[in-house]
């Protein structure tokens, strides 16, 4: 494969926004120092709420290598990208008054709800392409059941995280749980 040279950064970044959120085009780049373009779209992942935005969701979710990285955040929404590693899960977890979507973009794990903590007797196998709801006040985790991460995104409403919140690791994203509920 070659690169497009009319189509920017097609391997580098999903991301493609000016400050009004509309990609005008390869006419409006200085394509003669693309490796400063390269480097500009490719490291600015953060939170982008709340202003307008427009991403390629799929191909954020795969680059994504953290356990939790929070890219939007407004008043009424949130949206977050994960990558769960071989044989970890997201934890189990009830959001009492907020609803959840995620969708898997690659990878194959186990969903599993319930009303009780100690009954989730609802249990899905997904991969790439399943969305998964979860109502307010459901028990939940998801379990990678595969060899390769599983790369997803959630989307809660409302927020669930705070502003910005990267968690690089399971690990760390529990430690901050635990810090918040205390």
């Amino acid at each position: 494969m070659y690169r497009n040279p009319y189509y920017q950064n097609q391997w580098s970044s999903p991301i493609h926004q000016t400050n009004w959120g509309y990609n005008w085009g390869p006419q409006q780049q200085n394509y003669w120092n693309q490796q400063y373009w390269d480097h500009y779209y490719t490291n600015r992942v953060q939170d982008y709420g709340p202003n307008p935005f427009v991403i390629n969701i799929e191909e954020a979710t795969k680059q994504n290598n953290t356990f939790r990285t929070a890219l939007w955040t407004g008043d009424h929404l949130q949206l977050t990208l994960m990558s769960i590693n071989v044989g970890e899960d997201i934890g189990l977890e009830n959001h009492p008054n907020l609803d959840q979507f995620l969708r898997v973009e690659e990878g194959q794990g186990m969903v599993m709800m319930g009303k009780r903590k100690d009954k989730l007797n609802f249990q899905q196998r997904v991969s790439d392409d399943f969305a998964i709801i979860i109502p307010a006040g459901t028990w939940h985790n998801v379990i990678n059941t595969g060899n390769t991460p599983l790369k997803m995104y959630s989307i809660y409403a409302p927020p669930q995280h705070p502003f910005g919140t990267v968690h690089q690791t399971k690990a760390e994203a529990m430690a901050a749980e635990e810090e918040h509920h205390s």
